[in-house]
């Protein structure tokens, strides 16, 4: 059983939760944000749920668990809670911040310190599981050490009946704790523009005109493996953001800068750090050829990974006949470096050519 302790950090002071805070629980509960991604939570939150909720808390320290209130300046800013010790000496964290305390690193400084005080009281692993969809609290576990470890698939029920997958990390009380700032970092401001294109994370909103934009027969030829569905392209869609806080890569929708409609798809993909190198891809809808949509797009994208990024190589392959992605990657700045024969397979049962281009980090 852990004891009834206060843990301070930073401004942030952690106690067990009291009466005083249920005010402050209910307007944090009863948030859209937090009851999206806590669907166990009751909706609408009341003043008799808080007094449940303090009532369970205080029965979790008696059971072997404990429940933190995060407070700054004596004010109720969220909650940890962790779970008792199992037989490995691990424990499962989860948090929520109030609406009025987000984008402060309340949650990360709270995290990592309960993860500290846990390993002085004997706990060997700290486990969080985060909902693919929550970005903020993706973010939380890299910035409190935790490491990822894995995807359960399906594994929760949202409030609109949808089933979705956790992100998993740990940390164990060997690790160093150390913060490894992102790889690919966000856009300042969420986007890229230069006045004509915008490029933005691909969002859900937008897989019906990604799914469209895919079954056009100009972009259908030089896609390669079985046509993807409708459910397909809203589940990538979901997973844009897991895929760029954990570097592996970055799903943009190319917008007209004008209208805000979808003009096509971008993405920085095979991000291997190590050599320094990533490849992009792209597809425009029809409707928005011949207008140097693309160009802008790929040159907004490339300029920002070199200065914002250590990558020293973007590359990009072309079948040999889509002359079409050749103009763009040559506009862009990219050289002919190299043809890989018979790569991609046609439906036909032949085979195609690759032309590899790469673009170096300027000089």
């Amino acid at each position: 059983m852990f004891p009834r302790e206060m843990i301070s950090s930073g401004s942030l002071v952690l106690r067990a939760p009291a009466g005083a805070d249920a005010e402050s629980i209910v307007a944090a509960c009863d948030d859209p944000v937090t009851a999206e991604f806590l669907p166990a939570l009751p909706a609408p939150y009341t003043p008799r749920d808080a007094r449940a909720y303090l009532t369970a808390a205080a029965a979790k320290w008696e059971c072997g668990g404990a429940e933190f209130a995060i407070t700054e300046n004596g004010r109720y800013v969220g909650s940890v809670g962790v779970s008792a010790p199992d037989e490995q000496a691990t424990v499962e964290m989860g948090y929520l911040v109030a609406p009025w305390a987000r984008g402060k690193g309340v949650a990360s400084t709270a995290a990592r310190a309960v993860a500290e005080w846990l390993f002085d009281h004997g706990v060997h692993r700290v486990e969080i599981q985060a909902i693919v969809e929550n970005i903020a609290s993706l973010r939380v576990a890299g910035k409190a050490g935790f490491t990822e470890e894995g995807r359960r698939r399906d594994a929760k029920m949202l409030r609109d009946g949808r089933r979705t997958d956790f992100i998993c990390f740990a940390r164990l009380a060997h690790d160093s704790g150390a913060y490894v700032p992102p790889y690919l970092p966000p856009f300042e401001g969420g986007e890229l523009t230069d006045g004509v294109v915008r490029l933005v994370q691909m969002a859900p909103e937008d897989a019906g005109d990604f799914h469209r934009m895919l079954a056009e027969p100009s972009v259908a030829a030089y896609n390669l493996g079985p046509p993807s569905t409708l459910d397909d392209d809203r589940r990538r869609c979901r997973y844009t953001g897991y895929w760029w806080v954990s570097g592996q890569r970055i799903e943009l929708a190319v917008r007209d800068a004008a209208s805000g409609a979808f003009a096509g798809h971008l993405q920085l993909m095979q991000v291997t750090p190590v050599l320094g190198q990533a490849m992009i891809g792209y597809s425009l809808r029809s409707a928005f050829r011949g207008r140097g949509f693309m160009t802008r797009a790929v040159r907004l994208l490339t300029d920002w990974a070199f200065a914002r990024t250590t990558l020293h190589r973007i590359v990009a392959g072309t079948d040999i006949s889509n002359t079409a992605s050749h103009g763009v990657l040559e506009r862009a700045g990219f050289s002919r470096e190299s043809v890989h024969r018979e790569l991609f397979p046609q439906s036909d049962g032949t085979r195609s050519d690759d032309v590899e281009w790469v673009l170096l980090r300027p000089r």
